[in-house]
């Protein structure tokens, strides 16, 4: 891969991932955070600039640095997070998905909960 083709491949990575993390902003099931963890993890090899704005951004930038200093999640992240994941598989079990999604998903969602609860809080 060129390095021309490898910078274009990590801004474009990048600007999605911002995409999604300003539509998760609106819609309570797609997260913010773990995008603009990927944009800035993207930014920092190939658009340095995107990724000094996200580590600077008021709001964002926070989280963005606790992540990478210390691998953190707030608390109250943890309770949202695990609120969504809890409301999903009520609503996975209620409709009428096929067997392996309504045992799949809730079981991945345990994991996904277990690892969450056992970052550090900072």
């Amino acid at each position: 891969m060129t390095r021309i083709a490898a910078l274009l491949f990590w801004r474009t990575l990048a600007v999605i991932c911002v995409a999604l993390g300003f539509v998760g902003m609106f819609l309570p099931v797609l997260p913010t955070v773990p995008f603009l963890l990927v944009a800035a993890w993207a930014g920092g090899k190939g658009w340095p600039q995107l990724e000094a704005w996200l580590l600077a951004h008021p709001r964002h930038g926070p989280g963005i640095r606790r992540w990478r200093d210390h691998r953190a999640v707030p608390r109250k992240a943890k309770w949202a997070a695990s609120s969504t994941m809890a409301v999903s598989v009520v609503w996975i079990l209620l409709t009428g998905a096929p067997l392996a999604v309504k045992v799949g998903v809730p079981l991945f969602l345990l994991v996904v909960a277990t690892w969450l609860w056992t970052r550090p809080e900072i």
